[in-house]
């Protein structure tokens, strides 16, 4: 009997003991992934504001391409520069659901479709030899089925368009999908956010195709065949991170006094 028991025990502590090893393998296997699924993430982030910049060189390393850009913090409330918050591990997504760090919009604000809208956001300059050269802003907003993220690029005129890019959506592949599609991202290069003297926003997607000789095509991009309404929702989105309750306050004083 007593060797019975003793059989016993001993497997119990053998199963014990695998166990905790397992246990601790998978903890370790856990923390490695996690670490390169934030890797992972920055890479990409990196990636989608180099190439919204027109500054993507394949074959070059992204971080090395990375290093000329700057990240800021700005207080979308005034449009001034804060240290509020660090902008290499300030979360805006994240702040965006937080009450104490966001402000729910109203029907007539919102319409990119985002309910909150963070205090702060992080913008990414490109200078040259002290004089700015590019700004890179993130923006988001609601298309037919998602929200969808991507980054638009400004001259240092803070009007002219460089490139809009979207890293993030679920939008229908071969309709609303088609905002990834190259062909339609080069149509935005050149194109102009605000009138001369103006800050209302006047870029905007139309339905159809732009008469590139027609009054105010600097304005309007080509809509995207049968997917009105993700077209409307870029134009959306493009207009209200433009506009006084985004990015407005900021861009007019680049617009006035520089970076």
């Amino acid at each position: 009997m007593s060797s019975s028991n003793d059989s016993i025990k001993k497997t119990l502590t053998v199963a014990l003991l695998l166990c905790i090893v397992c246990s601790v393998i998978v903890s370790g296997a856990a923390v490695a992934l996690k670490s390169q699924q934030a890797a992972n993430k920055d890479l990409d982030r990196k990636t989608n504001i180099l190439a919204a910049a027109g500054l993507l060189e394949p074959g070059k390393d992204v971080d090395e391409l990375f290093s000329q850009i700057q990240a800021r913090v700005i207080d979308l409330n005034t449009g001034e520069y804060t240290d509020a918050v660090n902008a290499e591990s300030y979360d805006q997504l994240k702040a965006a659901k937080d009450p104490a760090m966001s402000k729910a919009l109203s029907n007539s604000e919102d319409i990119a479709g985002i309910k909150r809208r963070e205090q702060f956001a992080t913008v990414y300059l490109v200078e040259n030899a002290g004089k700015l050269e590019r700004i890179i802003l993130p923006v988001r907003g609601y298309g037919l089925w998602s929200t969808l993220h991507g980054f638009l690029a400004l001259e240092a005129d803070a009007n002219t368009v460089i490139g809009l890019g979207f890293y993030q959506h679920a939008e229908t592949p071969g309709l609303g999908g088609e905002v990834d599609n190259p062909k339609w991202k080069a149509l935005w290069p050149g194109k102009k956010v605000f009138a001369e003297g103006s800050m209302n926003p006047e870029l905007h997607v139309i339905k159809g195709a732009v008469d590139p000789a027609a009054s105010g095509a600097e304005y309007k991009v080509d809509g995207l065949s049968g997917a009105t309404l993700t077209s409307r929702g870029v134009s959306n989105l493009v207009q209200y991170w433009v506009g006084s309750e985004g990015f407005g306050p900021y861009l007019s004083k680049i617009r006035k006094e520089g970076v």
